[in-house]
């Protein structure tokens, strides 16, 4: 036995690592590069050459390099799984419009709350269990209890019974649920979103932002349903209301959650439109990268902050029922303004040095604060036949798209009936309709110029995308 073994020793060293290595191990090490498997069996056969056999060199490489390309697959395909796409679903655009609309819809109902003076009736804050109305007789005088300790009941409505409760406090509970729903009907469908993976990572920031000022509007509603159960609030005889601060507060947070979702869900199904057909898209593209637009684009950002501004000064109106005073138009009294004295009275300053008289006059003033809104409305209507008219002549009219030169029409038409409702309003000492009406037509105002924006714009992102597939499309096959 000892004469065979330096024969068997010689043998060995002449034979090659890959005849100690199955037929399935040589299938395997295909899968590695070429050039990593012959550096690692160089590395490792000279290592091991002269202390082991040539088959431990062979079990050596098959068990340590295979698992580790077997190991990295499924982490890369793990990895691709969790990023966002590059688009958002189409689904999800609508959805976004279809909340807009919802939105829309409450801040209409919410003007109605207040001009039927149905936002005092319910004295509590209760986000889950508020959701349940009174439902036996016990309840109803529980809560019409709660009411007859309010400020409005003793100075306004001590002559109301329970029936007559039941209607004002149905009005303000059916604006609450809606504001409910809507936060449901938004903040889950994020959550699924985002976890699935529909919404690109731009999109998913955006719908967490509108989901967090949904909650922060729900807190605003509240603070300012607050302010009008207080006494110490109101002066000797004077009429129990929100304070005029809160309202505008809680109306602009309504209309910058309601712009939000509207262009969110625009933006997408703008982007999915363009992608679908680069070719057209890039025509596009080169129309609004015209230099003649950008000074036009610039007026419509200042038209859209000017509406803006004309909806607070609005709610500010609505708040001090300064549209209950002056009721013709366009003179207010006996001149186009009323006295200097009356714009500028005392009474409205707090400070010794009558410092703050100006900006307390502008903003308690009911006097001031209707003839501020007056002047904004009237320059936001000046304003917009200024922009039609610059949109039909020189360069600008042969750069403009043909869709921004529809939307600054609509603009014009929007604006016209806006005017209409307010002196409507105004001449018949705002009826409920009317007023509806007009705070209706107030958002839909920066409904049009918000469209009239979007056509004349294409996010950053969305152009490389669109230069993406150009290029792809152009690359031969």
């Amino acid at each position: 036995m000892s004469l065979l073994i330096p024969g068997v020793r010689r043998a060995a060293s002449k034979l090659t690592p890959s005849q100690f290595v199955c037929r399935q191990c040589l299938r395997q090490q295909r899968r590695i590069a070429p050039s990593h498997s012959s550096s690692i069996l160089q590395s490792l056969g000279k290592r091991h050459a002269s202390t082991e056999s040539q088959a431990r060199f062979a079990r050596y490489f098959t068990s340590t390099s295979i698992p580790t390309t077997v190991a990295n697959t499924p982490a890369s395909e793990a990895k691709g799984k969790k990023a966002f796409p590059e688009t958002s679903s189409k689904s999800v655009g609508y959805w976004l419009i279809g909340s807009a609309v919802s939105v829309f819809g409450i801040v209409v109902f919410g003007g109605l709350t207040r001009l039927t003076e149905s936002g005092l009736s319910i004295t509590e804050w209760k986000p889950v269990t508020g959701s349940r109305p009174p439902i036996t007789q016990a309840d109803w005088e529980s809560e019409f209890e709660k009411y007859r300790a309010s400020p409005e009941f003793k100075l306004l409505n001590s002559h109301m019974d329970v029936e007559e409760f039941k209607k004002i406090y149905y009005m303000e509970w059916t604006h609450r649920l809606w504001g409910r729903v809507i936060g449901l009907t938004f903040v889950l469908p994020t959550a699924y979103f985002i976890a699935r993976r529909r919404v690109s990572a731009r999109v998913a920031a955006h719908l967490l932002g509108i989901s967090a000022l949904i909650g922060f509007q729900g807190f605003i509603g509240w603070w300012m349903v607050k302010s009008g159960l207080k006494d110490d609030l109101f002066a000797p005889g004077s009429h129990p209301r929100v304070s005029q601060y809160r309202l505008a507060a809680h109306l602009a947070t309504a209309f910058v959650c309601y712009s939000w979702m509207l262009l969110a869900g625009l933006s997408i199904l703008r982007t999915r439109r363009l992608l679908a057909d680069p070719t057209s898209a890039s025509k596009l593209l080169s129309a609004l990268s015209n230099p003649a637009i950008a000074p036009f684009r610039r007026s419509v950002t200042a038209l859209t902050a000017l509406v803006f501004t004309t909806v607070l000064s609005g709610a500010l109106v609505a708040g001090l029922d300064a549209g209950l005073i002056y009721n013709e138009f366009p003179k207010m009294g006996v001149g186009l303004s009323p006295p200097r004295a009356e714009l500028w009275d005392a009474f409205y300053s707090r400070e010794a040095d009558r410092s703050d008289l100006w900006w307390r006059n502008m903003l308690e003033n009911p006097s001031l604060v209707q003839l501020d809104h007056r002047i904004l409305a009237t320059t936001t209507f000046c304003a917009v036949l200024a922009l039609f008219a610059y949109a039909r002549t020189g360069r600008v009219a042969a750069a403009l798209p043909k869709d921004a030169k529809k939307g600054v029409l609509g603009v014009v038409h929007l604006v016209s009936l806006q005017v209409a409702l307010g002196i409507s309003t105004l001449i018949y000492m705002v009826p409920i309709s009317l007023a509806a009406a007009h705070q209706a037509g107030s958002l839909a105002l920066l409904t049009g110029v918000l469209v009239l924006g979007h056509r004349l714009r294409v996010p950053k992102s969305t152009v490389a995308m669109v230069h993406k597939r150009l290029a792809a499309a152009a690359k031969p096959r």
